[in-house]
């Protein structure tokens, strides 16, 4: 799964570096496209990221809260944590638009 993912970013990056060669645009027009992608890749491997690690959390907290109820209110807190990712990977994403 690390691999595939890790497979598509660099495809993506290698056709956004080919677009961005056809076409004869001003340094500031190209400054922005750059800026756009590396939102785009930052919100998008904190998600993918953030998503696996909720999946594997999820999946713990949810067999451990079958063989014993009261575990729930101590798994909940780590799958918080887990979706914390995808938040300061919008972030990252923000700042770099913004800056």
């Amino acid at each position: 799964m690390k691999k595939r993912v890790s497979i598509v970013i660099v495809l993506l990056v290698l056709v956004a570096a080919a677009l961005s060669a056809q076409t004869a645009a001003p340094a500031a027009q190209s400054s922005d496209m750059w800026k756009y992608i590396a939102a785009a890749i930052a919100v998008g491997v904190a998600c993918i990221g953030g998503g696996m690690a909720v999946g594997q959390i999820g999946a713990a907290a949810m067999g451990a809260m079958a063989e014993n109820p009261e575990l729930s209110g101590k798994a909940l807190p780590y799958v918080g944590l887990a979706e914390g990712i995808c938040l300061w990977g919008f972030l990252v994403g923000l700042l770099i638009l913004v800056l």
